[in-house]
């Protein structure tokens, strides 16, 4: 792909990470009204990883060179996917 493809697709690109952003803000409430219904730490693990996906997502958007490549965004999404599974672990480890 060319340098001016991704120009011309910039403002798509932040757009769609935008919209990307709010659905995972609307998740993260979402288990965060399951998490007060039961009390149940995986929720709020869940919870947690949209929330912090979100904002992840919401600084790709805002920086100046978005890559998804770049190791910064990568080791927050990293985090988040293993916060999801150390709360699975936690999860199976109480039974």
């Amino acid at each position: 792909m060319n340098h001016t493809m991704i120009m011309v697709n910039a403002p798509l690109n932040l757009f769609l990470l935008g919209a990307i952003s709010m659905a995972l803000l609307v998740a993260g409430l979402y288990f965060l009204k399951f998490w007060r219904q039961t009390h149940d730490s995986l929720f709020l693990v869940f919870a947690l990883s949209f929330f912090v996906e979100a904002a992840n997502r919401t600084l790709l958007a805002l920086s100046d060179n978005p890559r998804e490549g770049e190791p910064i965004f990568y080791i927050i999404r990293l985090l988040c996917f293993v916060l999801i599974l150390g709360g699975i672990v936690n999860k199976n480890l109480k039974k």
